[in-house]
């Protein structure tokens, strides 16, 4: 008992500490794990980590269930889950809960920079991971496609559509991909349930949808957690898609709380919290919301480690890999372009977007120092007036 103690403990100050989004989080982990405790070697780590790269999900938090569940099975998971996610969950959803209140009124110049500040984030994600993903001509089309496609069509389905097709393109214009005897994958019974659960989560929450606004927020985070690839900037349009198109919550409310989840350590998609508590009114919105966008994420590591094994070094799944994180990018960019649109309503804020990128792509100031200084502002503004 005192050993999975410890182990919460440990994610606990994680969650508490760990700024700077998933890649600094891997960083972090493997500081922590491989460097200073050695619980596992650099080949270890390096392996789960391209599982978790290559599946839908938060990768960072993934890694985290897996430092877990190799340590003390799945409540050694439970509990580092627990440990890296509840002070952003928490922090956020209170958030959440200020913006749905018509008592509690947050200062316009506050939510005004939070929204640059969150449009600047999202434009340095861009830019990252077209430079890492998007460096041939084949690539590079898939992107420009995917964000042509989806800043004309908005339907849900558009989104995993793109992402799978991009993939399968990819493999199919690829030359001199070697000859591979047929995968033949082995199903452990603990797998077939995972994945079972996995794709039940897809096809039965659409239809209970309709029932109330609680089920259909459950439909819309799990649908997000499941299909996204690429990393947690990249369930913006998914959480677009379930919240501000749908019309249950404002363009403006949405982008300020995403930038205010570039505030707080942990996982970013703990704005799930924010989300549910701001739809809800309720702070059990928030605990509902971050279920709903994890469990899928969870049932899907479960599910394809035993099956790790027998195919990561097949070569025809890294390749379509490299297109489908192509097309990834291409979502991202229209995310950003119709979020821009929505929110940057003079070229004072336009300018504050680019001189908040340059902060950050540049100068290296972190997000959460920007967010932290412009709540002072705020702050001190709101106490002068």
């Amino acid at each position: 008992m005192q050993s999975k103690l410890s182990l919460f403990l440990i994610f606990l100050r994680l969650g508490f500490t760990s700024f700077g989004g998933p890649v600094a989080h891997i960083g972090y982990f493997r500081n922590e794990f491989v460097t200073r405790r050695r619980w596992f070697s650099e080949a270890e780590y390096a392996d789960t980590l391209a599982l978790c790269q290559l599946i839908p999900g938060p990768a960072s938090s993934q890694v985290g269930l897996w430092i877990g569940y190799q340590r003390a099975g799945y409540l050694g998971a439970l509990l580092a889950w627990l440990g890296f996610t509840l002070p952003s969950a928490f922090a956020l959803g209170y958030l959440g809960l200020s913006l749905s209140s018509p008592g509690i009124a947050i200062s316009p110049l506050l939510l005004g920079l939070l929204k640059t500040i969150a449009l600047a984030v999202v434009l340095q994600a861009v830019i990252g991971m077209a430079r890492s993903f998007c460096n041939t001509r084949l690539t590079t089309s898939l992107m420009l496609v995917s964000a042509l496609i989806l800043s004309l069509f908005t339907t849900p389905w558009i989104t995993p559509a793109l992402i799978i097709g991009a993939g399968v393109a990819t493999l199919s214009l690829t030359k001199g991909v070697s000859a591979t005897s047929p995968m033949r994958l082995r199903f452990s019974q603990s797998s077939l349930a995972w994945l079972t659960l996995f794709f039940a989560g897809l096809l039965i929450l659409p239809l209970l949808a309709g029932v109330n606004a609680t089920a259909e927020m459950v439909n819309g985070f799990f649908r997000a957690g499941a299909l996204v690839f690429g990393g947690g900037h990249v369930v913006l349009p998914l959480l677009t898609d379930a919240t501000v198109n749908s019309g249950q919550i404002s363009a403006d409310v949405f982008i300020s709380g995403y930038g205010a989840a570039q505030a707080v350590p942990g996982p970013l998609f703990t704005f799930a919290a924010f989300l549910g508590s701001a739809l809800e009114g309720e702070l059990i919105g928030a605990l509902v919301a971050t279920l709903a966008i994890f469990l899928p994420a969870v049932a899907l590591l479960f599910g394809v480690l035993p099956l790790w094994e027998q195919i990561k070094s097949d070569q025809r799944i890294r390749i379509t890999i490299s297109g489908a994180n192509a097309a990834v990018v291409g979502v991202l960019l229209a995310a950003f372009a119709t979020l821009s649109i929505e929110t940057v309503n003079s070229i004072y804020w336009g300018l504050g977007v680019v001189f908040a990128f340059v902060l950050i792509e540049y100068a290296r100031v972190p997000a959460w120092a920007l967010v932290l200084a412009t709540a002072a502002m705020a702050l001190g503004q709101t106490l002068i007036s």
